[in-house]
């Protein structure tokens, strides 16, 4: 009698254990299908993030120059003045590019200073490198964002001729730009001794 008690108990006790057994299984496929929900919902933000930030920083960049265009006029008008001829009556055209396409002689001085960076340091890295090594070398945090932001940047350092794509996400300096940037760099160095004392 009391095998059989002994039994029907471990009976009981194996059917909890497997009904337990199978209530933790339901609860970790939930909490899988929890994860995989937030991890799809993390992604559509950090896509949207990623969007508005180069749309904030195009915005920003066509208001700088709307407002660099609307200072050129009295200064053009103040010239004009003194030259005793009239002013042009031109009104100011908004989305000047503030990016220059690249010409033999042009330094990074006429860049923005995040184009200017970028383009210095892809030239002193000497390889083609991508945009997030770019980001961390300018200062900012490797967030997808910031790397988005960037990779415009240098997109349109591309189309105007001053980095290449080597491949898909390598950014680097065109040979042209090199060679001048070189040639630059040793300019000021031979100056820079002739003007040092006993030089």
């Amino acid at each position: 009698m009391q095998t059989r008690e002994a039994v029907v108990t471990m009976s009981s006790l194996l059917e909890e254990l497997a009904r337990r057994e199978a209530a933790a299984r339901r609860r970790i496929e939930e909490i899988r299908e929890q994860i995989a929900a937030l991890t799809s919902q993390m992604q559509d933000e950090q896509d949207r993030l990623s969007r508005l930030t180069i749309t904030r920083e195009t915005v920003e960049e066509i208001l700088g120059e709307a407002v660099q265009l609307l200072d050129e006029p009295n200064g053009q008008a103040e010239a004009a003045d003194a030259a005793g001829t009239a002013p042009s009556a031109q009104p100011p055209v908004l989305g000047v590019v503030t990016v220059p396409h690249w010409q033999p002689g042009m330094n990074t001085a006429v860049l923005p200073r995040a184009y200017q960076d970028a383009v210095e340091i892809m030239a002193d890295a000497g390889r083609a490198i991508r945009a997030g090594q770019i980001a961390v070398a300018m200062g900012l945090p490797d967030e997808a964002a910031k790397r988005e932001g960037l990779r415009s940047k240098l997109k349109r350092l591309v189309e105007r001729g001053w980095a290449k794509e080597e491949g898909p996400g390598l950014f680097t300096v065109t040979d042209p730009v090199a060679r001048e940037m070189a040639g630059q760099a040793g300019v000021a160095s031979r100056d820079a001794i002739a003007s040092s004392p006993g030089g």
